[in-house]
């Protein structure tokens, strides 16, 4: 800590900064101005109520949603020079599952970034996503197509295929919607193994409860930007009811 100047933070750009960003659906704002800068190495949960812009910050911050205004940077340039360092699961709603491909095969795609569309999977790429589907729980499942898997499932080989792409920051939007407990738990072990070798994790989440054992830092929203930081400091009774509009006795589902 001591020698300031010399300090590996001041050298390290944050996965995810973002700056001003504002997003109108139909003419309607449903995220305003909004600052953040996510910590490196850090395990964050973006919550708020339904509607509060947690999905579209994200979808916005990767170019997924056009903003009215602002801009994301990712390790301190724009997502196109930075999008082989990221990897992005989206919610479980919003995958064609009938498409036809096995879960191995869902898992190889993340190899494309690097081996470019015409690019030869080898024996070894092969072998790396087999243990990518186990060690989310799934190498007995690698010839199932994706369709016939459960919902748990189908959400854990999307997070092997995250772990193929060998990223730096992983943005998860909503993993744990629709899964069990035990998928759950399963979930959160991968993703703190990948923050314990000094990865990014970046998820929206919506049980409280369990947001002190999950997470380092959260950013709180609800339209606008509420509080962001350490969970010890900035996931407090005040901010929670702030964002929540003193609705917690239903936040847990919000």
């Amino acid at each position: 800590m001591d020698g300031g100047h010399m300090t590996m933070p001041q050298t390290v750009e944050s996965p995810l900064d973002v700056r001003g960003l504002t997003v109108a659906y139909n003419g309607n704002v449903v995220l305003e101005d909004v600052d953040y800068t996510a910590p490196a190495g850090g395990m964050v949960g973006i919550i708020g109520p339904n509607g509060a812009g947690k999905s579209t910050f994200l979808k916005a911050a990767l170019g997924l949603v056009v903003p009215v205004s602002g801009q994301a940077r990712f390790f301190g340039g724009p997502f196109r020079s930075a999008r082989r360092r990221i990897a992005y699961v989206p919610q479980r709603a919003s995958v064609d599952w009938d498409f036809p491909t096995s879960a191995l095969g869902v898992v190889m795609m993340g190899f494309y970034g690097r081996l470019g569309l015409l690019g030869l999977v080898r024996r070894h790429d092969r072998l790396r996503a087999l243990e990518c589907l186990r060690r989310v729980g799934l190498e007995d499942f690698a010839g199932r197509q994706i369709g016939q898997l459960s919902g748990g499932q189908q959400q854990r080989v999307f997070l092997a295929r995250a772990l193929a792409q060998d990223a730096e920051l992983i943005i998860l939007d909503e993993p744990f919607a629709g899964v069990d407990a035990a998928t759950e738990r399963a979930i959160v072990s991968v993703l703190q193994s990948l923050k314990a070798e000094g990865r990014t994790v970046i998820a929206v989440h919506h049980d409280l409860a369990t947001v002190p054992d999950y997470f380092t830092d959260v950013l709180i929203l609800n339209r606008r930007r509420i509080a962001a930081g350490p969970v010890g400091t900035a996931f407090t009774p005040e901010t929670l009811d702030v964002a929540y509009g003193g609705r917690l006795a239903t936040a847990r589902t919000g």
